[in-house]
């Protein structure tokens, strides 16, 4: 018995590593192999200009405690995987998860909103809508495998802001996909920082 192809097999494809240890290295246009006192002095701090974007799962304990444990990991399994494949597609970079959620960091805005808007749309008509925060700006690459700074922030209380199937964003929105569109620009108040306004709220046109 052979086992039939159950769906179309992508080929493999080879890019280079973009991460933040090779960000900086490239950035600091340092001698990577060069001897001990020739590498370069001083902490590893670089700024960046990244768009951050916070993806979480909206009511993801009520979800838990209706359908139950065994239910809510298979969702939360889901929803990883579907959040790899797409980073990948996007050319976007999961930056941490975080429970129920993701940190996904992106060189260009458009990408990045592309990222969460294809989520916001997988799981639309599923038991659980997600809501998303996407901000651009200046942050620390810290020892080079984090960010820090206000964008990481923002995007992160954006996101715990949006109402269940909403996009919150505070990036340039000149380009965004065909699918995606900007309904309005609003004031959000955030704990911890206050009223912010033009936050473009994005939704699906699709």
């Amino acid at each position: 018995m052979t086992d039939e192809p159950t769906g179309e097999l992508l080929l493999p494809i080879l890019a280079k590593d973009t991460g933040p240890a090779r960000e900086w290295a490239a950035a600091a246009q340092a001698d990577q192999v060069a001897a001990p006192p020739d590498l370069p002095q001083g902490d590893t701090h670089l700024n960046v200009t990244r768009t951050f974007c916070f993806v979480d799962l909206s009511g993801f304990t009520a979800y838990t405690r209706a359908k139950g444990p065994h239910a809510a990991v298979r969702l939360l399994g889901e929803f990883r995987q579907v959040t790899r494949n797409v980073a990948a597609k996007r050319g976007v970079r999961v930056a941490k998860w975080l429970g129920d959620g993701v940190m996904v960091v992106g060189t260009e805005p458009t990408p990045t909103i592309a990222f969460g808007a294809h989520l916001v749309h997988h799981f639309r008509n599923s038991g659980l809508k997600v809501r998303v925060g996407i901000a651009t700006g200046i942050a620390l690459l810290f020892e080079g495998d984090d960010y820090i700074g206000e964008p990481v922030n923002l995007a992160a209380k954006l996101c715990s802001a949006a109402e269940p199937g909403e996009m919150l964003a505070v990036t340039d929105t000149t380009n965004l996909p065909s699918w995606v569109r900007s309904e309005q620009d609003i004031s959000v108040r955030i704990k911890g920082i206050g009223s912010v306004g033009g936050v473009h709220r994005l939704k699906l046109a699709i």
